[in-house]
């Protein structure tokens, strides 16, 4: 992820620094504090100024590009190579994947979404049905997955809940705005009764494996993930709980030969096989339409 400062900002959006500093605190511009850093994601700062274009009246919307945007998993970006879908991925995160998908920018989008009263809940289902901006849409399941904490191998400082992250003062890796796992991390000290502030903060990753490589790089201790990413990367894992990670589209894109070849791919034995390598996965949802508009 390509983070800009407040300066390359507004070099990037031909606008004063002050006007900037006036955007922040109005919150009408993408970013993020670090380190008492103002950042600015340049792919979030594409994304807004995307979705403020005017057109005029009877101009379309461009066809949405090949790609499937959202929440990365390293099984879904596997079948889309395997599947012959010719699908791209970008990884920018379950709620902003969802935004690009809106803007009409990505063809799918992929979400793992989490309530902060009950992040069990399947928060995919009812984020769908409380939205009143997605005509046309359809959302096909993918999996249900572990999600857990990455940690060291042994566990060296036997981490088993969020209550021990905090007390332990152990570095967690972040992952962006709306993220999934950065949702789950939200409800997790909603239900421990704490907030992010009383975290020891760690890097901030873009997606699971970047967290994998940021622990066995020894820049942070722990971080939420798939029990697939902890296999793949030779680390321990706390499981907490398993989610649902499902696939928005539009309908007429769900018939089209990209969305097709991948979903039929879902069934095949090669995606469940690899499945299996990986761990931490149920394709039991795999194919299913989930909700219609």
């Amino acid at each position: 992820m390509e983070l800009l400062t407040t300066s390359e900002a507004a070099a990037y959006l031909r606008l004063k620094e002050r006007k900037i500093y006036e955007m922040v605190a109005e919150g009408t511009v993408p970013c993020t504090k670090v380190t008492g850093r103002w950042l600015f994601p340049k792919a979030e700062l594409d994304h807004w100024i995307t979705a403020s274009v005017s057109r005029p009246a009877g101009l379309k919307r461009p066809e949405a590009a090949p790609i499937v945007g959202g929440s990365h998993d390293p099984l879904l970006e596997w079948a889309l190579r395997e599947s012959g879908s010719g699908l791209a991925s970008l990884a920018v995160g379950s709620e902003a994947g969802l935004a690009r998908f809106l803007a009409g920018e990505t063809m799918a989008a992929g979400i793992h979404l989490h309530a902060l009263e009950d992040p069990e809940a399947d928060a995919n289902l009812a984020a769908m049905r409380g939205r009143s901006d997605l005509q046309d849409a359809v959302m096909i399941g993918f999996c249900r997955r572990e999600q857990g904490l990455l940690v060291a191998p042994g566990n060296p400082l036997r981490l088993t809940t969020i209550g021990d992250v905090i007390a332990k003062r152990a570095r967690l890796a972040q992952r962006p705005k709306g993220a999934g796992a950065q949702l789950l991390l939200l409800a997790l000290l909603h239900r421990a009764q704490a907030d992010i502030e009383r975290l020891t903060l760690g890097p901030l990753c873009p997606t699971g494996p970047d967290i994998a490589q940021a622990i066995r790089a020894g820049r942070a201790d722990a971080g939420i993930a798939t029990r697939g990413v902890a296999n793949a990367a030779g680390l321990d894992f706390v499981p907490i709980l398993w989610e649902r990670f499902d696939l928005v589209m539009r309908q007429r894109d769900y018939f089209r030969p990209p969305l097709q070849a991948l979903v039929r791919f879902f069934g095949s034995e090669a995606i469940a096989a690899r499945a299996r390598e990986f761990g931490g996965y149920d394709l039991g949802p795999a194919g299913s339409v989930r909700f219609v508009n």
